[in-house]
């Protein structure tokens, strides 16, 4: 996974559930070493008692969320209660190979 252009993390799930907390904890051990020191990092735990998706508001927050920023100001916000790691990785590897061409071309 390419993580040179990512500059923030923000993930809110549940480790008590079995899809979204695996894919939020695998996404996070993906990153590099030194994550912390070049991207802001935010992770929240859900307690146990969170409903998996609240059913008062009209249109329902995913409880499950993965908010990426890249450096060219694009934010990105993955519901992982759909989503396996990969496709997380794909929809992060896609950008991140458009944000390398951009810089190859450019020659930066």
């Amino acid at each position: 996974m390419i993580t040179k252009f990512i500059t923030s993390v923000s993930t809110t799930f549940s480790p008590f559930n079995a899809r979204s907390g695996k894919t939020a904890r695998s996404f996070l051990a993906l990153l590099p070493p030194n994550a912390r020191q070049n991207m802001k990092i935010d992770v929240e735990m859900l307690p146990r008692a969170a409903p998996s998706a609240p059913s008062a508001s009209a249109k329902p927050e995913p409880a499950a969320v993965l908010l990426l920023g890249f450096k060219d100001g694009k934010q990105m916000s993955l519901d992982l209660e759909k989503l396996k790691i990969k496709d997380v990785q794909e929809e992060v590897d896609r950008h991140s190979r458009l944000l390398a061409r951009q810089e190859e071309l450019t020659g930066n």
